[in-house]
Formats: structure tokens, sequence, C-alpha cells
């Protein structure tokens, strides 16, 4: 019997060589694939579905699991990506053709060998930093946005919408 830290070994080094059909492999037909900074995906055509799009959009992409630990049924895997946005739309984002290189941790749960719930942690601000949906931190255009942004809050405040 293998262990979640084993599956998640497994599950990562297959997203490693975007081997889509092997992943779909480990995954529960019920998954629930909660990526905290975007949205919950439930089952396995949603997920693959992302990664799918994930893969198109940026097609150097490169994920490696930099550590596992884990237990008989979760495990937890600390991962950096890296990749350039030229391809396709990504979740309704044009490609900016910039790269991204993030952090994150999968929390995962297995039974019988399958995926049937992964939280998904990374630094969605970020993520659109990034590619370009933000500005810069500490930007000049980052402050002019959240000055706009509080004023229309003062704004909403005193009319009370």
């Amino acid at each position: 019997m293998s262990t979640a830290t084993e599956w998640a070994r497994i599950f990562f080094e297959r997203a490693e060589r975007r081997d889509l059909e092997g992943m779909v492999e480990l995954m529960h037909p019920e998954l629930v694939e909660d990526i905290v900074s975007l949205r919950e995906l439930h089952g396995r055509a949603q997920v693959r579905g992302y990664f799918e799009q994930l893969f198109q959009a940026f097609p150097n992409f490169e994920l490696r699991a930099v550590a596992i630990h884990g237990d008989e049924t979760h495990a937890t895997v600390q991962w950096h990506a890296q990749g350039t946005f030229t391809g396709v739309h990504f979740e309704g984002i044009r490609p900016t053709h910039r790269r991204v290189e993030l952090r994150g941790v999968d929390v995962m749960e297995f039974r019988d060998g399958q995926v049937v719930h992964n939280t998904v942690y990374y630094d969605g601000a970020s993520f659109a930093r990034q590619v370009g949906l933000l500005p810069p931190e500490d930007s000049t255009p980052e402050r002019l946005l959240l000055r706009t942004f509080n004023k229309v809050q003062e704004l909403r405040h005193r009319l009370k919408v």
C-alpha cells in the first residue's frame, strides 16, 4: 500500500512532464480542486481542463516539487512554477508574453491512490502583477490605483451605496 506522500510525488512527476492523462488517472472522479486565489473546480473534467489551458497558455511551463511531506492519506507539496505567457488566453486574460515565476503549496488528500481533495495556495496578486494585470508593487500606477479605489470607497460610504 502506498502512502499519500508517494502518490503526491507520482502526481507531481506527471505534472512536471505535462502528462495530462497520467494526472487524470490519479484524480478521483469527484475530485475537488480548491485553488484558493481563483475558484473551486469539481471533477476530473474541470481539473483536466484547467491544466490543459495552463499548459497551452504557458507553452514552456515548468513545475517542480520542492518538498513533499505527508502520511497515509494527506500530503503537502511545496512547489515552484515558471513559464512565459505566450500561448492561449488563460482565465480570460490575453497572453502578455511576460515571464511568471511562482511558489505555492498543495494540500492533497488521497483515497485509494487518487486525489479526492486538493487545496492550492499561491500568491494570486503576484501572478496578476507578473502577467501585467496589476501594476508593479510600489509603483506610481499602483499608488494611483489605490488612491482611486479609496476615493470611490469614500464616495460610496458618503452616498451609502
